[in-house]
């Protein structure tokens, strides 16, 4: 099954900023996730945003939560931002059955809500290379276990070229040009 950017909308899971310095690789997750966000923009395909107890642990990335935009990230207690009914409302009034999934940390909320939006009968596709944690181990037991449950896991050049569909769209050549170097 293929990404349909009409279908399509990005999930950016608690990139949150005073937690950052503890995961793996995390200026590369933020990259990743940034790059994702931009390619959502180009393809009109809605961005929505979670972050874990906000007032305990702080905020969104900056650059990243300026680019999904402060009113749509949603503070949640639940560890599967799905469970959270703010969040699930937002989510809902898109009305988009294919799930991009990003973010932190892989092996609790990332895993916890992919595997609860394929309970909800949502098509779950994780980027493998812009989810992080703070022990790399965790996010490759993480990614196994989502993919044993029936999540996709795909790179951010999948998603890319899969909203795309054909070299002669027309935001191809920007995404060759911005997003292949």
């Amino acid at each position: 099954m293929l990404l349909k950017r009409e279908h399509s909308i990005l999930t950016l899971i608690d990139v949150q900023a005073r937690l950052l310095s503890g995961v793996h690789e995390h200026d590369q997750l933020v990259k990743n996730c940034s790059w994702l966000i931009r390619l959502a923009h180009l393809m009109d395909v809605p961005t929505i945003g979670s972050e874990q107890y906000p007032e305990g642990l702080g905020h969104t990335e900056d650059s990243l939560r300026e680019l999904v935009g402060q009113a749509n990230i949603h503070g949640k207690a639940f560890f599967s931002c799905i469970d959270d009914s703010e969040f699930y409302q937002s989510f809902q009034a898109h009305d988009r059955k294919q799930v991009v999934v990003c973010g932190m940390e892989s092996q609790a909320c990332v895993m916890q809500s992919g595997m609860r939006m394929l309970e909800e009968g949502l098509e779950v596709f994780v980027v493998a290379d812009a989810i992080s944690a703070r022990n790399p181990f965790d996010t490759e037991m993480s990614l196994r276990r989502m993919e044993q449950a029936g999540v996709r896991l795909v790179t951010r050049e999948m998603v890319g070229f899969e909203w795309l569909r054909r070299s002669d769209a027309s935001q191809f050549k920007v995404f060759s040009k911005e997003f292949l170097q």
